[in-house]
């Protein structure tokens, strides 16, 4: 799997499964919801071991900026909240620094 699509599969379960725990702790869902949380929270850390850049705290520093985006597109599609120009620049920031961390774990 190309590492984009395995940080953006990452970034999917990590948000879906946290969520799940946060419907059930914070919405009453009922605790049963925990058990797939789980699933995919170790699905996530999985799609992560997809990712090689030489050093897990290189993927998990890239894996940060993918999530910072994937969180606000969840944060407009899940729960309609919608995005400031803050969010998207805050946003553009962060990418933009995990691909020069990638870029430069491709050249060294």
């Amino acid at each position: 799997m190309p590492a984009g699509l395995a940080l953006l599969v990452a970034a999917g379960l990590e948000i879906g499964g946290c969520w799940l725990v946060h419907a059930v702790l914070r919405l009453g869902w009922h605790p049963a919801f925990l058990l797939p949380a789980v699933a995919i929270l170790l699905g996530f850390g999985w799609a992560l071991t997809l990712v090689d850049t030489g050093g897990s705290g290189r993927t998990f520093a890239i894996y940060g900026g993918v999530y910072v985006a994937a969180s606000l597109v969840w944060l407009r599609a899940v729960e309609g909240v919608s995005l400031t120009p803050f969010d998207l620049a805050g946003a553009a920031l962060v990418l933009a620094g995990a691909g020069v961390i990638h870029l430069g774990a491709r050249a060294g």
